[in-house]
């Protein structure tokens, strides 16, 4: 059945919503005003010199960095277990477990962040980029586990029972079975971690402390008009930089679908 126009030109309508106001920032960024506003006044690159300049600004993109590596490695990790267990073995109240594991997809992340200060501050902690990483992990990790979890419950258990009856071990089957054959799922994960970290705001806003983060940093400039084209340089290199990694984990995430079997239904992008 083919789609009508209708839906076609609802499709068209909502695609330029959706995407007109990013594709607005490479077109101020190359700007050479210091007004963001029509009519253009020519091409420049200034802009993006003034980031390369700005201390501030590279000292809180270490700290997204950081930041978004550990989230991608610890969220992985504790994705790669529970989607594991969840696929492989039956325990009392699993579909309960998984589902509180999933509650963070659902929260408002800004209760997520005052709920995390809250905790932080009474247990005595100090806030640092530590405490970004634990609000982080805990809104990433539900992504992890719906990314392994196909991955998992997928996998050809003929496999792994041919290489028990090979004399193999669970641990040396996991390495060199299992993990090999959704490795590009785990690629995925890390992936699609790293960017929901690298530009989250919310949370890095409450936890941050002394140390802000990129977006933060971006909010703080946005106080000061002569700062708004340099900041429309750096969104711009975010843009590239996060649609990057996103086809990134999309390929990995097919490359996955075809390892382990699954028909592809649709990805992130």
């Amino acid at each position: 059945m083919k789609p009508s126009k209708w839906f076609k030109f609802y499709i068209a309508i909502f695609l330029v919503f959706l995407y007109a106001p990013a594709l607005l920032l490479p077109v101020f960024a190359f700007n050479d005003s210091s007004i963001v506003a029509f009519p253009l006044k020519g091409f420049t690159f200034n802009w993006f010199t003034v980031l390369w300049e700005t201390e501030a600004l590279h000292a809180s993109a270490k700290n997204s960095l950081i930041i978004a590596l550990s989230t991608a490695v610890i969220a992985t990790t504790l994705g790669t277990l529970a989607a594991r267990a969840s696929a492989r073995y039956k325990f009392p109240g699993q579909k309960g477990v998984m589902g509180f594991i999933m509650i963070p997809l659902v929260l408002p992340e800004i209760i997520v962040g005052v709920s995390l200060l809250v905790v932080i501050l009474q247990l005595g902690f100090d806030l640092s980029l530590w405490s970004i990483v634990l609000g982080h992990v805990l809104i990433c990790t539900p992504f992890c586990v719906a990314i392994l979890s196909s991955a998992f419950l997928n996998l050809d258990q003929s496999l792994e029972e041919a290489s028990f009856d090979l004399g193999q071990t669970k641990f040396a089957t996991f390495w060199l079975v299992t993990m090999p054959l959704v490795l590009p799922g785990i690629v995925s994960s890390m992936l699609i971690s790293f960017t929901i970290s690298l530009d989250e705001f919310i949370i890095a806003f409450f936890l941050a402390g002394t140390e802000p983060t990129l977006p933060v940093y971006i909010w703080g400039q946005l106080r000061f008009p002569q700062k708004l084209p340099s900041l429309m340089a750096l969104g711009t290199v975010l843009l590239v930089l996060s649609m990057t990694l996103l086809a990134t984990a999309e390929y990995f995430r097919r490359r996955s679908a075809r390892k382990t079997g699954i028909e592809d239904a649709g990805g992130f992008l």
